[in-house]
């Protein structure tokens, strides 16, 4: 099917486009980064004419924007926990488990280094990436710490708060430094299940949570 022939389908062919434009695009600015990478080399990469870009994006820049927001929204799950029961600790051990294990995958590694070798759009890719990766997790786990601390369970009078310092516990993994010299081991199943055991129970401590241990919450105990 020919360029013409797919638009004159009208919208959702057009949208099918400047999808394959923007993936193709992601592709190339993980591979090359922005400087390296061409409009040319997008066409020939998605198989279209260097004007059927234009029709979609105004510039390299804008279309590097839709790139990186979208290859963020492919690799940061858009819940870090579905269907989840259990105590307190073991919801906790899905997200956790659930955030490190993104963290520690190839693609976002990627988009961070796109991020911080890119001065020119620094800024604004880094405000880009803090709503589409931190912000939308930490989002996600503010709501479950307000259930949380709803039925009792925790003692979390500032959910933001610490949601906040839940998702740092899980970014300053050491095993993030490790899986750039030793991705084995950074991905080891036990690794990964030990960091998160003790990040989680250290956490609940705080909290003034023991109900996985059959006990009931201390309420006012909590350090944040």
């Amino acid at each position: 099917m020919t360029e013409n022939s797919q638009g004159r389908r009208g919208r959702p062919a057009n949208e099918a486009l400047g999808q394959t434009i923007v993936d193709a695009a992601g592709e190339l600015f993980a591979e090359l980064g922005f400087q390296a990478t061409t409009l040319d080399m997008v066409a020939q990469r998605a198989k279209i004419s260097k004007l059927s870009i234009y029709r979609h994006f105004e510039n390299k820049e804008a279309l590097f924007s839709e790139a990186f927001a979208a290859r963020c929204h492919q690799l940061i799950p858009q819940a870090l926990f579905e269907d989840v029961d259990g105590s307190a600790e073991d919801q906790l051990m899905a997200v956790g488990s659930s955030l490190l294990r993104t963290l520690l995958r190839p693609g976002v590694r990627s988009v961070e280094a796109m991020v911080m070798t890119d001065s020119t759009n620094q800024q604004a890719l880094s405000k880009l990436h803090y709503e589409a990766g931190p912000a939308h997790i930490i989002a996600q786990v503010e709501a479950l710490l307000r259930q949380l601390h709803a039925k009792a369970v925790l003692d979390v009078p500032n959910p933001l708060r610490s949601a906040r310092l839940f998702a740092a516990l899980f970014k300053g993994c050491d095993l993030l430094i490790i899986a750039r010299f030793d991705e084995a081991r950074a991905e080891n199943d036990n690794e990964i299940e030990s960091y998160c055991r003790s990040a989680v129970a250290m956490f609940v401590a705080a909290h003034g949570g023991n109900d996985h241990a059959g006990g009931q919450p201390r309420r006012g105990s909590s350090m944040f």
